[in-house]
């Protein structure tokens, strides 16, 4: 997990907190402002701006934001804002309202992934990975159809680190990817998540850099895609982000969102890719 390296901040939540409620007042909104302070504070930081906010002008910060931004930058300062755990809850909630599950596996799979507590520390039982690998085999390539509850217990149940030792093994053992496996096997949206679990398990940096660079390219950019993602690697693993895709389209995700965006929203945005160095 990334250290967060934000700029010293001197203020405290309190003077945060008046510092927002004077951008608020008069004509317009001073979002640059908002931008400075809350782009550069961490997740307790924010919680505690929010708690010093609501006890001073008994009115919560969140709903005042709604009032007083417009466009992608309420959008990504709003995704900003939350706890971890509470953002999540969101982006789950608003894509769970459109019609994006409609395979009984996929279904099932995700059920199973958020319902179970995982261990995700970096110790792998390699024979148990062995195992579990020669399962997978055995419920896919070896068969006639696919046994997709195998695929489901393995894929929630199993940490990410087990995971991308399992497809090592897998490769080792049958001379064939188990991404390609998976690819050949299975479809839709029950094939769509397994490819991004074990994707994020084997690389979450190439992963991730790869959904960014699909949101910015050809005409036009994918700000939902982009905002989701900044926004939520940001405190976990943008530096390695940032490192994969430079090395992978050779131009930094810093140059690639700018050209993409433009005003507060490139501020902030921009503020959090580089929030990350160390």
């Amino acid at each position: 997990m990334a250290t967060l390296s934000f700029p010293p901040v001197l203020t405290s939540p309190r003077d945060d907190a008046m510092q927002l409620y004077r951008a608020f007042k008069g004509f317009g909104c001073d979002t640059a402002a908002v931008v400075n302070i809350l782009a550069h504070r961490d997740a307790t930081q924010r919680a505690l701006i929010e708690q010093e906010y609501r006890a001073m002008y008994s009115e919560e910060l969140t709903k005042r934001l709604v009032k007083e931004l417009r466009g992608d930058v309420e959008r990504a300062i709003l995704l900003w804002l939350p706890d971890p755990a509470g953002r999540d809850a969101t982006i789950v909630r608003k894509a769970l309202s459109g019609d994006v599950i409609d395979l009984k596996a996929a279904t099932e799979l995700l059920l199973a992934y958020i319902s179970i507590m995982r261990y995700e520390g970096p110790e792998v039982d390699r024979a148990m990975a062995e195992h579990d690998a020669k399962s997978l085999f055995k419920a896919g390539e070896k068969r006639l159809g696919t046994d997709e509850k195998t695929f489901i217990r393995i894929f929630s149940e199993k940490s990410q680190a087990h995971l991308a030792v399992v497809a090592s093994a897998y490769h080792s053992m049958y001379g064939n990817s188990l991404e390609k496996a998976i690819k050949s096997e299975t479809s839709g949206n029950f094939r769509f998540a397994l490819l991004t679990i074990l994707r994020c398990a084997e690389n979450p940096g190439k992963y991730f850099a790869k959904v960014l660079h699909k949101a910015m390219k050809g005409m036009g950019t994918d700000d939902s895609t982009l905002i989701r993602v900044i926004v939520t690697r940001t405190e976990i693993d943008m530096q390695y982000i940032k490192a994969e895709y430079q090395k992978m389209y050779g131009k930094t995700l810093h140059d690639a969102v700018h050209s993409e965006t433009s005003s507060h929203y490139r501020t902030f945005l921009l503020s959090l890719l580089g929030a990350t160095h160390r």
